[in-house]
């Protein structure tokens, strides 16, 4: 069995289904129901159309199940419309299965879930496994989800920007486990901006090559974190860095700026510093200025606080960060940063030590923890 192909024409045959009115949890099941039966037939005989025999066996599936319900007289209509054998329809209807997943009536994590596992065509397994819950549980997510969106019909066009925002949570998660959810983003990005034109699709697949290109340099032997400026440029992936700068400026031709072009700005310009000093932060905190005006994101003004810091000293980054919520994630470890760069060392080491009690995972909290104490450790 052909696994990538499986994965790459099951969004259409589940979508396929739903389109004549297949309600999308019913809908599912009967893909299901198609998948095993490919498994045990298509080894020993191969269709010559393999999506087209997955559509016609996951619709008699759901003809059968649909038949068996209580509500058999309401759905009767339904099976007058079984295809006729033959080939699929060479359509790609992946983008209204991305908009269904990404429905505004559903949370973020309930989001991100069911587009792993409609549209990813990830096991529930593979999915309790990277974001580390029990497969109960994420099966329970995965069941309320498509329960929510079960009544949801494509005559409406969906929203673009939400989608995208949910492939940036998954991009975000990064990976756990046997599954790289970093990876799988990229993947189904690129799926995404095959099936539309549109700049910010493009931006967030140049911003997310950009960022994965740098991964193999994040990380020491032992684990622990190597800041941006300390990496080794030379494990960067550069094929992954030329395509990302190709999209990027593909899609800044067209003049309709988003949030994710702008920030893929910022990462192509570390990306095509040769080294850390070298670095162009005088534009980055232009493009920081472009995306605060864009998104008006406190998030953004503390990254923005960091550059002004590299490009005009210290104290202007340290002036900067005090017009900000000191209660924001980081804030105190930038602060810790910038009274380093200004020579206010006991400060800083006191604040690197704050910082990593506030930490958000372990990695990031041994990394603080290493700056209070090389500071700490230094001759009086």
């Amino acid at each position: 069995m052909d696994e990538a192909l499986i994965r790459s024409l099951t969004p259409g045959v589940l979508t396929a289904l739903v389109r004549r009115g297949a309600d999308f949890a019913a809908a599912e099941d009967a893909v299901q129901d198609a998948l095993v039966e490919a498994v045990r037939g298509w080894p020993d005989d191969p269709p010559r159309d393999p999506k087209g025999w997955l559509v016609t066996v996951a619709w008699r599936r759901f003809l059968d199940a649909a038949r068996a319900d209580t509500a058999r007289r309401r759905r009767e209509d339904r099976v007058e419309e079984e295809p006729a054998p033959g080939p699929a329809p060479d359509v790609d209807d992946t983008l209204q299965l991305y908009f269904l997943c990404a429905h505004p009536s559903l949370t973020p994590s309930s989001a991100v879930a069911l587009t792993l596992r409609a549209v990813g065509g990830l096991t529930t397994r593979q999915i309790a496994r990277a974001y580390l819950v029990p497969e109960a549980t994420m099966a329970q997510r995965i069941s309320r989800a498509k329960r929510t969106v079960s009544g949801v019909r494509f005559d409406r066009p969906g929203d673009v920007a939400t989608v995208l925002r949910v492939l940036y949570l998954v991009f975000n998660e990064g990976y756990s486990g046997d599954v790289d959810l970093a990876a799988e983003a990229i993947r189904l990005t690129r799926q995404l901006a095959a099936s539309v034109d549109h700049p910010e699709v493009a931006g967030l697949l140049a911003l997310m090559l950009l960022h994965h290109a740098r991964r193999a340099a994040r990380t020491a032997p032992d684990g622990t974190l190597v800041p941006l400026a300390e990496q080794d440029r030379g494990r960067w992936d550069t094929a992954s860095i030329a395509e990302g700068v190709r999209i990027l400026q593909a899609a800044l031709a067209r003049d309709r700026l988003g949030e994710f072009q702008a920030q893929a700005a910022v990462a192509a310009l570390h990306a095509d510093a040769p080294t850390a000093g070298e670095t162009d932060w005088v534009q980055i905190v232009e493009w920081y200025d472009e995306l605060a005006r864009l998104t008006d994101s406190p998030v953004v003004r503390l990254n923005r606080a960091v550059a002004v810091g590299e490009a005009d000293g210290p104290r202007a980054g340290l002036a900067a960060l005090a017009a900000l919520d000191d209660t924001l994630p980081r804030h105190t470890a930038v602060a810790a940063y910038l009274h380093e760069r200004d020579g206010d060392l006991d400060t800083a080491a006191r604040l690197y030590a704050e910082a990593a009690h506030k930490a958000p995972d372990l990695a990031e909290r041994d990394h603080l923890t290493r700056q209070a104490a090389r500071l700490n450790s230094r001759p009086r």
